[in-house]
């Protein structure tokens, strides 16, 4: 075995803290690049109105069931009002992606068949979000944020 000289032991030890910081570089810019970022662009603004339009959404009583179906790839959803009776749903707003990134985002197009709502979604195996937006006719927003879960 050679002898360990300073120059080896020096080299050895600016080796493996370069390997260290450029795995953290690489990571960090992984990091700061495929995620989203931001939820609201201010929540100062947002928490305002946030105890005004809970108490209009809880009014709606509406509740909403989704369903997605690996094997036919078709997302469905159930609004139904506190008889549970299908909602009158005047607009529908959904946006599926992975929690972390958004590089798989998309925006499905759904058509109402008898009160349900479905569109053609071809997900992986995973966890997905949905966030959903959808208004009554009187105007009222609903908003709900879902976590989906696709076995594969």
């Amino acid at each position: 075995m050679a002898e360990m000289t300073g120059r080896k032991v020096f080299f050895i030890t600016t080796g493996a803290f370069a390997v260290i910081i450029g795995v953290n570089l690489v990571m960090a810019y992984q990091a700061i690049s495929t995620f989203p970022g931001l939820e609201v662009k201010n929540s100062y603004v947002a928490s305002q109105d946030f105890d005004a339009n809970r108490a209009a959404q809880n009014a709606l009583g509406w509740k909403l069931a989704p369903d997605y179906s690996a094997e036919n790839q078709e997302l469905r959803l159930n609004f139904t009002d506190r008889d549970g009776l299908p909602a009158a749903v005047a607009t529908l707003s959904v946006l599926v992606g992975r929690a972390t990134e958004a590089r798989e985002d998309t925006t499905p197009v759904f058509t109402r068949e008898a009160g349900v709502f479905t569109a053609p979604l071809a997900l992986e195996r995973g966890k997905w979000m949905m966030q959903i937006e959808a208004t009554a006719a009187d105007g009222t927003l609903f908003r709900q944020r879902i976590d989906l879960f696709v076995k594969g």
